[in-house]
């Protein structure tokens, strides 16, 4: 018995004769069956991808049609003896054939050998020969089969483009040029088919096609998408202008859903360039967006959806550089889900949930906008596992980790996923990744006030941007090196607090050019706020910083350093929830100290609650970039205030005994960080 969907439905016996499988309907069920790949679909999807508007009787109907296939499929099958093909299963049917019985997935099977073994290359030409027209072409007006059509005409061409550029790189291909000629003409938008092409012109002798196919390419994706073409093919234009053959290097290993996602567009190079940080990372996000945009213009649900999912740049950062790209992006993403549907091909899926994960930056939501990013982490986490993809999985962790800043205290959760990351980049070779891996578990180390760990990884990660051409990476450890400094301006025989000031600006004019001002708006007076908390000094009250995003919470500690105490107490009222974000734990000791020094017990209490399951982490410091010192010293004030009932003085002293975190006298520095004059004029902090 063997079932053939690429093209119309049909069965067919051992002997090659046509099995009679009735009407539309039955087809459909067989159909819907087959592209379950094996699993069982339940009596109500099947009713419902039957029917737009089932009839009442429509259950019996399925059945109907299930025992009339039965029949067909084992005329020979004893009578109440149980069926083998069509199988009831829980609450539904499955279909058992073996996959080699099966034309689509002994295609798709083929393709994934291909992918891992450029040797495999015959069995994929054999299986691109039987497609017999478009996938269950003779099941029309249903959703779930144009899905499944969709998706599987781009298996199609990534199969016969991977031949193709197999042959290519063996030496052969030469007559393929009618092949992929045919390709570039039904699907223009497609640059790896026009770049085998050429490369097939290039072969056979014929330069001047090979440029004039490129040229014809370039003006195809200004014209229609409104974008250039990507580096493979300039460098394929340059090349064949020199009279240099395109390199035919060693048969290369694809490894499956690793490989090039659709469409070779300016996403590609967008990934690129982000990592360069600059310029570069503004421009690459705008590139992005448009190239999203232009892949919706075209109405293929499988090009925009690769096209969102292509850029997978590793995000380390809570609060997104431009909120209205990112919720154009997630929009975006949201449209394509819809119209794949719950049963759309898993890797896309996968990685469009990854990208609303990792769009929907925990700082910038509402609560419920929050629990859907948090849905959205989780389902592409298990559909990643569940595929075995490490290059998606790495990609739905990163989604994971920044929806992981639920409430205070979750560090240690945070550093067991980067310890994945790291773990699957490694062992996968996965060096963009690699780089997030440690940045996330320095970061976490920094949170739990191990600065050894996390000056371990700050170094790993220096040394893998280096490979990887990734000069943000420097800057982030620039900021940790930073905070490390400002911490242990604390301790006795540490650095001062003008050299730890120092630090941080250096750290702030590498930051101010690197094109991420959602991390960099604010941070720097946040960093001198909390050296000077360290160092048990009044809040920076300069009014010309920007306090950015952290202004309600730093508020009314500046108000007490100008020692307007009302007008401090009436800010700290009005101070809201912190956002879930890298600086929560930050904001309630900034909230707590303000109501410490008010006496606001109220407050105090609240802010106490919030801060207990943080009581080992240090506040800030899950940034990776700055501290205000223990967590532990914030919330002890804040219960003994919230106890005691005892206003403290509203006026916020200028000086204060030593304490257990710091030195007896730390010398003063100004709000930019500059050394000032101690009374006995010796320069110190």
């Amino acid at each position: 018995m063997r079932i053939d969907v690429l093209g119309v439905v049909r069965a067919l016996r051992d002997d090659g004769s046509p099995v009679d499988l009735g009407g539309p309907r039955h087809r459909e069920v067989l159909a819907r069956l087959v592209a379950a790949e094996g699993r069982m679909v339940t009596t109500d999807t099947l009713v419902d991808d039957l029917w737009t508007d089932p009839p009442a009787r429509a259950v019996g109907a399925l059945r109907t049609f299930v025992a009339a296939l039965r029949r067909a499929l084992e005329p020979d099958r004893p009578p109440r003896s149980p069926p083998r093909v069509i199988v009831t299963e829980g609450p539904g049917y499955a279909l058992r054939l073996p996959r080699d019985d099966v034309d689509v997935h002994r295609f798709q099977d083929a393709l994934a050998r291909a992918r891992r073994n450029p040797d495999a290359v015959t069995d994929l030409s054999a299986v691109l020969a039987t497609w017999r027209g478009p996938a269950y072409a003779d099941v029309t007006g249903s959703a779930w089969a144009q899905r499944e059509r969709t998706r599987l005409e781009e298996l199609r061409l990534e199969g016969a483009e991977l031949r193709a550029r197999i042959l290519l790189d063996s030496g052969e291909g030469a007559d393929l040029v009618a092949e992929l000629g045919a390709q570039v003409a039904e699907h223009p938008w497609r640059e790896p088919a026009w770049e085998l092409l050429a490369r097939a012109l290039y072969r056979a002798g014929r330069q001047a096609d090979a440029l004039a196919a490129l040229r014809r390419a370039r003006a195809m994706l200004v014209d229609q998408l409104g974008l250039d073409p990507g580096a493979d093919l300039q460098r394929l234009e340059t090349d064949i202008l020199n009279g240099s053959a395109p390199s035919e290097g060693p048969r290369t290993a694809w490894t499956g859903h690793g490989v090039r996602l659709g469409p070779r567009t300016t996403v590609d190079l967008a990934r690129t360039l982000a990592l360069a940080g600059g310029d570069a990372l503004v421009h690459s996000r705008r590139d992005r967006l448009a190239a999203i945009r232009a892949a919706e213009r075209t109405g293929d649900l499988s090009l925009t959806a690769r096209t969102i999912g292509a850029y997978d740049v590793p995000a380390l950062w809570s609060r997104a550089d431009d909120p209205e790209q990112s919720r154009a992006v997630i929009a975006a993403a949201e449209r394509t889900l819809t119209g794949l549907g719950p049963d759309g091909p898993a890797d896309l899926r996968a990685r469009l949930l990854a990208t609303v994960a990792v769009e929907s930056r925990s700082a910038d939501l509402s609560g419920t906008e929050l629990k859907h990013a948090q849905q959205a982490a989780r389902q592409a986490e298990e559909l990643a596992r569940r595929l075995a993809d490490p290059a998606l999985l790495a990609f739905a962790l990163n989604g994971v980790f920044l929806q992981s800043f639920t409430r205070p205290g979750l560090a240690a959760a945070r550093d067991r996923t980067g310890a994945e990351i790291l773990d699957l980049a490694t062992r996968h070779e996965l060096p963009n990744f690699a780089v997030l891996g440690r940045l996330v578990r320095l970061q976490s180390a920094s949170a739990l006030g191990d600065l050894d760990a996390a000056t371990s990884h700050a170094d790993a990660a220096d040394q893998l941007a280096a490979t990887t051409e990734a000069p943000l990476v420097s800057v982030l450890t620039g900021w940790f090196r930073a905070r490390a400094a400002a911490a242990r301006s604390a301790e006795p025989g540490g650095p001062t607090a003008a050299t730890a000031a120092a630090h941080y600006r250096a750290a702030e004019d590498a930051l101010r050019t690197a094109g991420m001002p959602g991390l960099h708006r604010g941070l720097f007076p946040l960093a001198l706020l909390g050296l000077r908390l360290l160092h048990d000094r009044p809040a920076p009250a300069d009014p010309h910083l920007d306090w950015g995003p952290y202004r309600p919470w730093t508020r009314p500690l500046v108000l007490l350093a100008q020692d307007r105490g009302e007008q401090a107490r009436t800010a700290l009222a009005a101070v809201p929830e912190p956002p879930r974000d890298h600086m929560q734990e930050a904001m309630w000791c900034l909230t707590a100290r303000a109501a410490v020094r008010l006496g606001e017990r109220g407050i105090a209490a609240h802010a106490a609650a919030a801060l207990r399951d943080a009581c080992a982490e240090h506040a800030g410091a899950a940034s990776g970039m700055l501290t205000l010192g223990p967590v532990a010293r914030y919330l002890a004030e804040a219960e003994a205030c919230a106890g005691a009932g005892q206003a403290t003085a509203v006026r916020e002293p200028r000086a204060r005994p030593r304490s257990s975190h710091g030195p007896a006298e730390s010398g003063r520095h100004d709000v930019q960080g500059h050394p000032s004059p101690t009374p006995g004029g010796r320069r110190r902090s």
